[in-house]
């Protein structure tokens, strides 16, 4: 890969684009294959509307909350912003609010991704809109349907979707029936194409000119968070290896890896015990709370460690 192709790649993967592409990719083959091998019309009336109805929103109703619970960023929002349960630990300021407002914007942008995918794909099919709009189907330009009564109509109608369960003299109807519900459906794909790349459009614009910051501002603010959070898992990672490794050593006498071990502690039923009870991250008025299930020999850690934290020993 050249140097052109791999700055091209990484810029994408960047701004999200790599991944939203990905989404979207996963989404329209799941959509083909859940419709393949789990969507059956049930072509009675009453209930292909709901059938069909469910095919189409529920599912991306899921992948929408699914988008917005899997994104870390937005449970830090609206445990900061929009949490009014706990007492609150900072001042917050204007500009910082309007930041946490971009950043939802850019976060629902992207949860927007899957459900858009799956509801476009669905209505360019076209089979879950046959089913569900089948019943309300107009038909009095046909004379076929001149002497049937309403309840035997919709009962016709609802078997449209099924070739099987329609009359034989009445197959041209149908055919044409669900020619005219397939362009309905895709034409309301292409229009949700539209509107989804208008809006998109349109949101960029406003958020950039309504943004306190600048470009520069924001591809630096952007970067940052970036960076905050890849280096914050790292730093975590060591620190809790680095912790349990301390308060391990104190319960058995020695570390995992250790090649010369000379000497084992056999933990008490006491130790036992405290490690059984898990102890809660900084509840109450603890200045400094605990973070394992090695409850009591946390506690003799913190009662050993000074203030600026605890001695690593070789």
């Amino acid at each position: 890969m050249g140097p052109a192709l791999s700055s091209i790649v990484s810029s994408l993967q960047r701004s999200g684009t790599w991944t939203n592409s990905l989404i979207a990719v996963l989404t329209l083959v799941g959509q083909q294959l859940f419709s393949s091998f789990t969507f059956r019309c049930p072509c009675q009336a009453g209930k292909n509307f709901y059938y069909g109805s469910a095919f189409l929103v529920i599912p991306a109703l899921i992948l929408l909350a699914a988008g917005y619970a899997l994104r870390s960023q937005m449970w830090t929002i609206s445990r900061d912003y929009c949490c009014q349960c706990a007492p609150p630990h900072r001042r917050i300021g204007l500009l910082e609010r309007k930041l946490a407002c971009l950043h939802f914007f850019s976060i629902t942008g992207r949860a927007l991704v899957a459900p858009l995918t799956w509801l476009v794909a669905t209505l360019m099919t076209g089979t879950d809109y046959e089913c569900a709009a089948s019943e309300f189907a107009t038909v009095d330009p046909y004379p076929v349907f001149n002497n049937i009564s309403a309840s035997k109509r919709e009962e016709i109608l609802a078997g449209f979707p099924c070739s099987q369960s329609a009359p034989s003299d009445m197959m041209l109807v149908r055919d044409e029936v669900v020619l005219l519900h397939r362009y309905q459906s895709q034409m309301l794909g292409w229009i949700l194409i539209t509107l989804a790349t208008v809006l998109s459009l349109v949101s960029c614009c406003v958020v950039r000119c309504c943004s306190p910051l600048t470009p520069r501002q924001h591809c630096y603010w952007t970067t940052h968070l970036r960076k905050e959070k890849e280096l914050f898992e790292q730093a975590a990672e060591q620190h809790a290896r680095l912790l349990i490794t301390q308060r391990l050593r104190k319960l058995f006498g020695f570390v995992p890896g250790s090649e010369d071990v000379k000497h084992i502690r056999i933990p008490s039923c006491q130790d036992w015990r405290d490690i059984s009870a898990p102890s809660l991250l900084c509840v109450g008025e603890d200045l400094q709370g605990h973070y394992s299930f090695l409850g009591g020999q946390a506690d003799e850690a913190n009662e050993e460690s000074t203030a600026g934290g605890i001695e690593l020993k070789p």
